[in-house]
C-alpha cells in the first residue's frame, strides 16, 4: 500500500513528526526497528528542558513549541503521561540561559539556603515531567486514530521506503550513523535506576558534564527515576552495577531517604548526539523522491521533538 510519507524511526521524534504530518491530512506510515517501548525514547526520564542540544538559536524556538504541546497534553495526564511538577535545577543561573528562558513562566533564581543538597546555586521551576512509556503509547494511538500505520520493520537503506512513498523522513537517531551514513553521530550513554518512591514529590537535577555524570530524580507516582550518566562514545547497553550504586549515592546526598529505597530496575539508553547539532535537511532521492533527514537530537529529543517535527514536516510537504 502506497503512502504519502514513510517515517523511518518510531521513537518520540518519529512519532511527533508522523503525527504532525497526519494532522496535515497526509497518509503516513511509521517503520520502527524496535518495539515502541524498546526505543531509546522509552528510557528517557523525562523532563522538559533544553539539554545537550544544538544549534542553540533554533533549539530555543523548537523547545518552546514543544512546551506548548506538552501544556496541551498535560490537560489529561492520566492518558498522556504528561504532568506539571515543581523542582530545582541546581548549579544553574537564570542569566546563563538563552532567550527561550524568558518565555518559561515561573523560573526563579534561588537563594543559596533554598538549594537542596551540597549545592549553592539553582533555579526553581515548574515544568512538564513525562512518563515516556505512557506518552509513547498515547501518541501511537493518536496517530493511528488519524489513519496512520505504525509497524515494526527494519530498513537497511532508504530506497526501500522510497519505493512506496514519494517522501521519506529519516528519524532513525543513532542508526543514521550507518544508514546515511553520518560519521558526526556519536552515542552518549545514559544509565538510570528505578526505585520505589519514598514520598518525594518534586524533581531535582544537577549536571557535571565534564565528569560524564549527572544527578537527578524524577517522581512518577509510585516510582522514582534516578540518574544518571552522560558517557560519550560508550555503547554499552548493559547496566553497570558500580555506576548504579554511584547514581543512588549521588541522589541520596540530596534526599537521604533515597538510600533506602527498594530498587525496581535499571535502564540504559544511547542518546544520538551529533557534531553540529540537529540535522533537518531535505535531499533528493533517485526517481524524484525526497528524503528529509531529522536526527541528532542528543539528550533533548523529548524537549524539542514537536518544534523539530513542524520544521521537518514543512520540508516534507513543500
Amino acid at each position: 500500500m502506497r503512502s504519502d510519507v514513510i517515517v523511518v524511526g518510531g521513537g518520540i521524534v518519529g512519532l511527533a513528526t508522523a503525527t504532525v504530518l497526519a494532522e496535515r491530512g497526509l497518509r503516513v506510515r511509521v517503520w520502527s526497528r524496535d518495539d515502541l517501548l524498546g526505543t531509546t525514547s522509552a528510557v528517557a526520564g523525562a523532563l522538559w528542558w533544553p539539554y545537550r542540544i544544538e544549534p542553540a538559536a533554533e533549539a530555543g524556538a523548537w523547545a518552546l513549541a514543544s512546551l506548548r504541546m506538552y501544556e496541551r497534553l498535560a490537560l489529561d495526564p492520566e492518558r498522556t503521561g504528561v504532568q506539571w511538577v515543581a523542582g530545582v535545577h541546581a548549579d544553574t543561573v537564570l542569566d546563563g540561559l538563552g532567550p527561550w528562558a524568558q518565555e518559561v513562566e515561573g523560573l526563579r533564581q534561588l537563594a543559596p539556603e533554598e538549594v537542596p543538597g551540597p549545592y549553592r546555586t539553582g533555579l526553581a521551576a515548574r515544568l512538564p515531567l513525562i512518563d515516556m512509556p505512557v506518552l509513547l503509547t498515547f501518541l501511537r494511538g493518536w496517530f493511528e486514530a488519524m489513519g496512520g500505520v505504525y509497524e515494526r520493520r527494519e530498513v537497511r537503506g532508504f530506497e526501500e521506503a522510497a519505493a512506496l512513498a514519494p517522501v521519506v523522513v529519516d528519524c532513525t537517531g543513532l542508526a543514521a550513523r550507518e544508514l546515511v551514513p553520518d560519521p558526526g553521530l556519536r552515542p552518549v550513554r545514559g544509565q538510570l535506576v528505578l526505585v520505589e518512591n519514598p514520598g518525594i514529590e518534586e524533581w531535582f537535577t544537577a549536571a557535571d558534564e565534564s565528569a560524564g555524570a549527572t544527578t537527578y530524580f524524577f517522581p512518577h507516582s509510585d516510582r522514582l527515576v534516578l540518574g544518571g550518566t552522560a558517557e560519550e562514545d560508550d555503547e554499552r547497553l548493559a547496566p553497570d552495577p558500580a555506576t548504579a550504586a554511584a547514581i543512588v549515592a549521588r541522589c541520596a546526598r540530596v534526599r537521604p531517604e533515597i538510600a533506602g529505597a527498594r530498587v525496581l530496575g535499571h535502564r540504559v539508553g544511547l542518546r544520538p548526539a551529533r557534531t553540529g547539532g540537529v540535522r533537518i535537511e531535505a535531499v533528493p532521492l533517485p526517481g524524484g523522491g525526497r528524503l528529509v533527514h531529522h536526527y541528532g537530537h542528543g539528550g533533548a529529543g523529548v524537549t524539542v521533538a514537536w518544534g523539530c517535527a513542524e520544521a521537518a514536516a514543512d520540508l516534507a510537504v513543500r
